[in-house]
């Protein structure tokens, strides 16, 4: 083959490899275009233990994890107490990481993690939601949360609390701080 036709095939052939990437990215969810709100940083195991306390977390409950990194409270949840659960995430890594981390932990038939926009994703479904997120990000994410989760729900956040919104319990734990919510009733103090 002659450096001209080489450069010739190799010209289409980068053409058809730009033009399916556009393609594909064009049909990807926002999920996959946006940038994260917050950096992946891993909940020590012992809060994870404490927030799974503080809910009195049970077999019966689905637990939503929203910005769900590697999985580990979900994953810990479908272990230890044999809840299923949904985690959440923005980012493609966190989400391969969760699914790899739930294989090795042995409860895929317990949990499943979306490539999502929390902020755009359904969890109405939930009993129990976990967070770890900005206090803006939760507090953007309160109305949507008392909006569409039933009365009775419980809300357990790592580090942030809600604003103006009184945790019922605060724990210290190692120095680090959870906070615990249940959704009132329709009327109720938010």
């Amino acid at each position: 083959m002659s450096i001209r036709r080489f450069a010739v095939a190799l010209a289409i052939a980068l053409a058809v490899i730009g033009a399916a990437s556009v393609a594909y990215a064009q049909t990807q969810p926002a999920a996959q275009l946006r940038t994260p709100d917050v950096i992946f940083v891993p909940t020590p195991p012992e809060v994870v233990a404490a927030m799974l306390n503080a809910v009195k977390l049970t077999k019966n409950d689905v637990l939503y994890d929203l910005g769900c990194g590697d999985g580990r409270i979900v994953i810990t949840a479908a272990k230890e107490y044999g809840t299923r659960g949904v985690g959440i995430d923005i980012d493609p890594q966190r989400i391969k990481e969760a699914n790899e981390n739930a294989v090795q932990a042995g409860v895929t038939d317990k949990v499943t993690f979306l490539l999502q926009d929390l902020f755009e994703s359904d969890f109405h479904e939930a009993t129990v939601v976990s967070l770890y997120l900005l206090p803006s990000l939760n507090l953007k994410l309160r109305p949507k949360l008392l909006k569409e989760l039933k009365p009775g729900t419980r809300i357990v956040s790592h580090a942030f609390d809600m604003g103006d919104w009184p945790p019922e319990q605060t724990i210290d734990v190692d120095g680090r701080t959870v906070y615990m919510w249940t959704v009132p009733k329709a009327g109720g103090t938010k």
